[in-house]
């Protein structure tokens, strides 16, 4: 017979999508380091007073540990290292960030590795809430390495984007996600990176995002 700690797992992940269960329970979706993307069941997690309500919000990142069910994970406690409060009550930099989500949310597998693209989410959302580019700069950025990570990104037609822009695209393209949106171009060059995102992102992307409605 197993003990309860058999079932007992540890994951580092962020927060990606919640929902009711039910009278006072949730249903989250976390996007994890470790198995992708799982759902989770979080008793009580809607009650007014329950330790789980803060963690079970979207952009909640850190560690959770899950009792693995015969058919389904259940939250038994959280260790948030950010909730992105910052970024949350920007109505604005809140709906890039929920787009953000929506596209680690469209990529992202159950049992898969995703480790990249849950750095490149915390990353995104951390430069949203600490602005050091424009919000369509880092969107376009995001989407870019998005795409890339998930072997979709085409290379850019060379005759169509000045010199600076190729470069900032091979540097997207070839850097870690840690550092994809350690670098500036001129306003001219950021219009077009801009450009090449979005042309990418429709061509790419077979559904419409919520949150762009808000957005765009």
């Amino acid at each position: 017979m197993n003990n309860l700690s058999d079932n007992l797992l540890s994951v580092t992940g962020m927060v990606i999508k919640q929902e009711p269960s039910g009278e006072f329970d949730r249903r989250v979706v976390i996007l994890t380091k470790e198995k992708g993307k799982i759902s989770v069941f979080a008793k009580g997690a809607r009650r007014q007073n329950s330790i789980l309500s803060a963690a079970t919000n979207p952009f909640a990142f850190g560690r959770f540990t899950l009792f693995a069910g015969r058919s389904a994970y259940s939250l038994r406690e959280a260790f948030i290292d950010d909730y992105f409060e910052g970024m949350r009550s920007d109505i604005t930099m809140a709906y890039y960030g929920m787009y953000f989500l929506e596209i680690a949310d469209y990529y992202s597998r159950e049992n898969s590795d995703d480790a990249d693209l849950l750095r490149l989410l915390y990353q995104g959302v951390r430069v949203l809430e600490n602005p050091i580019h424009s919000l369509k700069f880092t969107r376009a950025v995001f989407e870019i390495k998005a795409i890339q990570l998930n072997g979709e990104l085409p290379y850019p037609d060379e005759k169509r984007y000045a010199p600076g822009v190729v470069k900032a695209i091979n540097f997207i393209i070839e850097s870690p996600v840690n550092k994809v949106f350690s670098f500036k171009l001129s306003e001219d060059s950021e219009n077009e990176l801009i450009s090449f995102a979005k042309e990418v992102s429709d061509f790419t992307f077979d559904k419409k995002f919520t949150s762009l409605l808000l957005i765009d």
